[in-house]
């Protein structure tokens, strides 16, 4: 009786795995509906969202477990502990981080925001997925031992590992994996912060860096979705709480908000080439000494964990200092020179390649920015002035809007995570001069900086990046096509050294065609050493230019679409 019972059942699994391979067979070959699309997204949605939520009580748990409270009495906490603890608990995780990067990554260098946006730009919206994971895991070893710097980066990159893997299981063409890229960094940064509306903004304005409409709604599906799994775990309170809300003499104290943009503005940059200039001080002392991979994250350990024996305030996402200076709990003295040792301390954690994000630093350098602004000028014009916490609130943008280059979901974010929506015009005053001034000192974020220093030339647009994505193989006429170059003539132009390998893309051949003057380029294979190189046709001058044309037009396709 019972096999009787099971046959039927075994009959309709069977049916129902052989109609999800069909499915999954056509969605491969014709790539999802809209239908499917959507449920992608609100999938991909939760599984970031949960992803999001692991790292974040990951952190929390270790932190409980190696200093006994997490990130919001830290700073206060670990004035209690024995110095060598505070000293100890950096180095240790700094070796164990090196030893992941080391033995799970390519360049020892943990993935965060910069590489998806790279991704989404130049791979089709798809991430490393090895490299991914293990950053993920020395980032979250990294903010729970000592490390002072941001979980939104290694949340971000994590979503995207989610969202790649999809994208390669169903064949995305690049639209489709680029928008589901946006729908788990949306999710993500959502889970994280608590902030649906800037989460998905986040995603259009800095990953995708288009406002398309056909990935508003999938990405704002899928920012819910991540909000959600937050609001499971936390309910549906603010990040910060403000003591109360803030005062503003509007007409008369907007030019203190103006300046407040200014110097929010100048504090981002400098925190920004302070970082830079750390990771190339390590990268010549690790080429000019030879010292192995994993000992940097040690060394940069150890440096972090002598910091934060006079200033535990640098330990962790820093939350405990940016609530002390948005409630006015700092005096001016203390602001200062905490934004001081904060950013010196960012610095080291990022240069040393110890890992996370930058978005957490810089509410921290902001806030405190922003009260440090604010006790000055209320001190001076006192009948004319708000409160000192409202300073701290606008400096927690502006600061933020300029390293992220995103003035807008960071202006939105900022009111999610404090939950204060009457300052806005403060915020948005002081944000539009601080992004507008760092975004001409750097290459308009410290994320495409980061790429610029890549030699990816994404800060400059389509028109400068597009060359890179178009191999000459996909250009070129081959040998036995019609109308192909002449073979004589082209190992002629190869024994002259006009020539280009199949590897290069047009980056690299139209620079070429310009200094050669030549209509076409010869395009050779090369073999083992000693070798006669392989001709496998020629790239056409006409033909390239139609290419980088046709990927232009398909770029503006999808943004205005």
């Amino acid at each position: 009786m019972a096999e009787n019972d099971a046959s039927p059942i075994a009959q309709a699994l069977a049916e129902a795995r052989a109609h999800i391979a069909r499915g999954l067979a056509v969605m491969r070959r014709e790539g999802p509906n809209q239908a499917q699309f959507w449920f992608m997204a609100l999938l991909i949605g939760v599984a970031a969202g949960f992803a999001a939520l692991g790292f974040r009580l990951g952190i929390s748990w270790i932190q409980t477990a190696v200093y006994g409270t997490d990130d919001v009495r830290l700073a206060s906490f670990a004035k209690t502990l024995p110095w060598w603890w505070v000293l100890t608990i950096p180095i240790l995780g700094g070796l164990v981080v090196g030893l992941i990067l080391d033995r799970f990554t390519p360049d020892a260098r943990v993935r965060a925001v910069a590489d998806v946006i790279q991704g989404a730009a130049l791979n089709d919206g798809r991430v490393e997925k090895r490299a991914g994971l293990a950053s993920a895991l020395a980032s979250l070893i990294t903010l729970s031992t000592g490390g002072s710097s941001g979980r939104e980066g290694p949340v971000v990159h994590l979503a995207a590992v989610i969202s790649s893997w999809v994208s390669n299981r169903i064949n995305a063409s690049g639209v489709t994996g680029r928008d589901l890229l946006g729908c788990a960094v949306a999710a993500a940064v959502s889970a994280s912060f608590n902030a649906p509306i800037a989460g998905a903004i986040f995603a259009l304005e800095v990953v995708l860096r288009h406002f398309a409409v056909h990935a508003f709604a999938p990405i704002a599906i899928a920012s819910v979705a991540g909000t959600v799994i937050n609001r499971m775990e936390f309910g549906g309170v603010t990040e910060f709480t403000l003591t109360r809300a803030g005062d503003l003499a509007f007409y008369a104290e907007l030019p203190a908000f103006l300046i407040l943009g200014i110097v929010s503005g100048l504090a981002a940059v400098a925190l920004m080439r302070a970082v830079f200039l750390a990771d190339d001080f390590g990268n010549l002392v690790q080429s000019r000494t030879g010292m192995p991979r994993w000992l940097r994250p040690t060394l940069a350990g150890a440096i972090l964990g002598a910091i934060a024996i006079p200033f535990p305030h640098i330990i962790g996402v820093g939350y405990e200092t940016t609530s002390s200076a948005l409630t006015g709990g700092l005096l001016l003295r203390e602001a200062v020179v905490f934004a001081i040792v904060k950013a010196f301390a960012v610095a080291v954690t990022l240069g040393g390649r110890m890992g996370g994000g930058m978005f957490s630093p810089a509410l921290v350098l902001g806030s405190l920015t922003g009260l440090s602004f604010g006790l000055i000028a209320t001190a001076i014009v006192p009948e004319m002035s708000g409160s000192p916490t409202l300073y701290a609130l606008a400096g927690m943008g502006a600061v933020a809007a300029a390293v992220l280059g995103a003035p807008i979901s960071t202006t939105l974010i900022v009111f999610e995570l404090t939950g204060d929506w009457q300052t806005g015009l403060a915020v948005m005053t002081a944000v539009s001069l601080s992004t507008a001034l760092a975004s001409r000192l750097v290459d308009r974020s410290f994320f495409l900086t980061q790429i610029e220093r890549r030699g990816i030339r994404l800060a400059a647009g389509p028109q400068a990046y597009l060359l890179s994505t178009v191999r000459v193989t996909r250009a070129m006429r081959s040998k036995d096509a019609e109308r192909a170059a002449p073979e004589e003539r082209c190992w002629e132009l190869i024994e002259e050294g006009t020539f280009i390998g199949d590897t290069r893309t047009l980056e690299a051949a139209m620079p070429l065609f310009d200094r050669t003057g030549a209509d076409y380029l010869p395009v050779i294979r090369v073999k083992g050493e000693g070798e006669a190189p392989e001709l496998l046709g020629a790239l056409f001058h006409v033909d390239a230019l139609r290419a980088y044309n046709r990927a232009l037009a398909e770029t503006a396709a999808e943004e205005h679409s």
